[in-house]
Formats: structure tokens, sequence, C-alpha cells
């Protein structure tokens, strides 16, 4: 059972952020934002589209797992934001100089097919990624194509070539912006000149009010003689994901046990809910350690312990038996491009509240 004030989550501040994505989409520019999953990344990126009258095409390359999945998704996401009846025609007609066909034959929604060849993959890469800058031209609208976890596609593309192509296109087209989603902006991004967008936590100052107002519209008040909502704020560190998904444990656990008077949040229900989201995510964090390596893990659990804006200073690495040099470097910047810690810029921490109280709690 779900309450829908938790099933859809607004933009919380990032009031600058997304003026800045909103000019640069009214530039037709390409950007990346980048953050920590789950800290309004895309939620950003589609109120900017929202606002400025673009249609968004959005892919998770942390789903394909070759090029045939990246071409799959590609596709679909072409013929979902030009659906209707006059765009597609546009579309059917220019198939027919392409190595595919647009299949209306299903009730549902019209679809891109192609035969299934590895030797063709190229040819329909290169023309499905002109698609966009095409139909924007003919309909005179502009395209926000959002490539979600940029990076991955390495994990199939081995020499480089697909991503090579995509960069040159980004540069190349003009019709459409690309939002890269990442969660560190790499040197070739600068190098570039790409903007980047960094989104840090939010403060207490910018969550509180989205709270309170929430969880009122839910029927619950945080009890302000207790340490309640402080408690809650210090337990979702300015993450966005994490501050909806507390708030709809204590929602349920309202509906299950009722505190008293009802609707209120005193600060045990608070940590009560904190408690038992963990636990039952005990599975999911735990195989999350095991598939890291042992540095990693160990540098992980360090953190958690004891954050610092030093982990390769001596003291600690002899505090934490920690590995020297670049081994640990290369963790530090292995768990940051996995979204798992913050940097030198934000200071080396765990970015996930959850994850981090998780582990503290494993390990005291």
């Amino acid at each position: 059972m779900l309450n829908q004030s938790f099933a859809s989550l607004p933009l919380i501040g990032r009031t600058a952020e997304l003026k800045q994505v909103c000019n640069l989409l009214r530039q037709d520019s390409d950007f990346m934002v980048t953050g920590a999953p789950g800290i309004g990344r895309r939620t950003l990126i589609r109120s900017a589209a929202q606002q400025v009258g673009a249609r968004i095409l959005e892919i998770d390359c942390l789903r394909c797992r070759n090029g045939g999945q990246f071409l799959r998704f590609l596709a679909d996401g072409l013929t979902e934001i030009f659906a209707p009846p006059q765009e597609l025609a546009l579309i059917q007609q220019w198939s027919l100089e392409k190595p595919l066909t647009l299949d209306q034959s299903l009730a549902a929604k019209a679809r891109l097919v192609w035969p299934t060849a590895p030797s063709k993959e190229w040819a329909l890469f290169e023309s499905l990624l002109a698609l966009p800058q095409q139909m924007a031209e003919q309909l005179d609208c502009q395209v926000v194509v959002v490539f979600h976890n940029f990076p991955h596609i390495r994990s199939w593309d081995r020499q480089g070539k697909w991503e090579t192509y995509l960069r040159e296109e980004i540069q190349r087209q003009s019709r459409v912006s690309y939002a890269l989603i990442a969660t560190v902006a790499e040197p070739w991004v600068y190098a570039s000149q790409l903007p980047v967008i960094q989104l840090p936590p939010l403060s207490d100052e910018e969550l509180a009010p989205w709270i309170v107002t929430t969880l009122d519209a839910a029927g619950l008040e945080f009890d302000q003689e207790s340490q309640a909502l402080a408690l809650f704020l210090s337990y979702v560190q300015g993450h966005v994901k994490d501050t909806s998904t507390l708030a709809q444990r204590l929602w349920l656990d309202h509906q299950a046990f009722t505190p008293h008077p009802p609707g209120l949040i005193q600060a045990h229900h608070v940590h009560r809910a904190m408690m038992t989201l963990v636990q039952d995510m005990d599975i999911t964090f735990e195989s999350l350690l095991l598939l890291l390596p042992p540095t990693q893990a160990r540098v992980l659990e360090s953190l958690a312990l004891d954050p610092t804006d030093s982990p390769q200073a001596s003291a600690y690495i002899k505090k934490h038996q920690l590995s020297r040099g670049g081994g640990l470097q290369g963790a530090l910047n292995s768990l940051e491009q996995k979204g798992l810690i913050y940097g030198p810029k934000s200071g080396y921490r765990i970015a996930l509240p959850l994850l981090d109280f998780w582990l503290k709690h494993r390990l005291n």
C-alpha cells in the first residue's frame, strides 16, 4: 500500500540549477548533470524540458547490455515522443530509405523494427541517432535526449566506437539537446567544454518545508516538542529519494501502529521507521558489499564510521588499516564513480543515507 503523496517527487529547491538548465535548453546546448543516484538529476532535466516545452527521450545506459538493446531503447523512445499519427507518418516516410520499417499492426503503439543482424547495427545506429534532429526540423520543435548512466556504455562498447560517434553527434546536432547524467564528470567532458551542473545534497532549509507539507497532506505532523524533524533531516542528509522513502515508511508505520495522539510523529517513530527500513534492505546492502572488491568495501566501511577530508593521510590509513598509494586512490575513484561516496569537493563520505545508516549500525 502506497500513499500517492510520495509516489511522484517534485523538483525541490534547485532554483538556480533549473534556471541554468532552462537557459541551456533554450540555446539548444548540450550539458551534463552530475550527482549521487536519487539526488534529483532526472527530475531537474524533466522539469526544465517541461518548462521550455521540449520533448524528452530518456535512455538508461545501465539497462543496455549490448548495441542491439541500445538501439531498441532508442527506437522505442523515438516512437513514444513522436506518437501522433501525423508524426508517425513522417517516420514512416523516413523509414522507406532505411534498413528498418515502422510496424503499426499492433493496436497499442507503433514500433520501429528491423532484421536481427549484428552487421547492420552500425547503419541503424547512425540512422536512428539522426532521426531526432530531422524530426525537430520538420516539426519545428525541440528535443532533449537524456542518457542516464552514460559511462556504462563502455561495458559493451569496448573499442569506444559508439561512444566516440555519440560525442561527435552531440556536438553536431543543432535542434537536439543532449543531457548526459553521471555521478561525476570525466576529463573528456571538461575538455569538450560541455557545461556541467553538479547537484549537491539539499540543505535542511530547502528540504524541511517539502517534507512537512507532504506529511501534513498525508495526515501526519512532526511533534514540535521533540526532535523528530531534526532527527529525520539528519537521517536523510539532503538526499531527495531517501527522504521520500523514509517519509513513506513513516506513513506506513502510522497505518500499522497509529501513534498517540493520532498523526503526531515523535523522534522514536522516526528512528523506528529508519531501523525497519534498513532492515528490509539488509540483503540488498549485503549483496552490494559482496560485489565490491575487498579494498573498496574496506574503504566504504571506513568512511561510514569516520568521514574525512583526507583519507590519504597516514594517520587515517593506519587507523583503518587501508592500503597505501594507488590502490587506495583507485578505490576512492571507483566508489565515487559508482555514486556510493562523495569525493574531495564535498569531503569523503557515504553518498546514500540509507546505506550510510545501515553500515554504521552494522559496524557498531
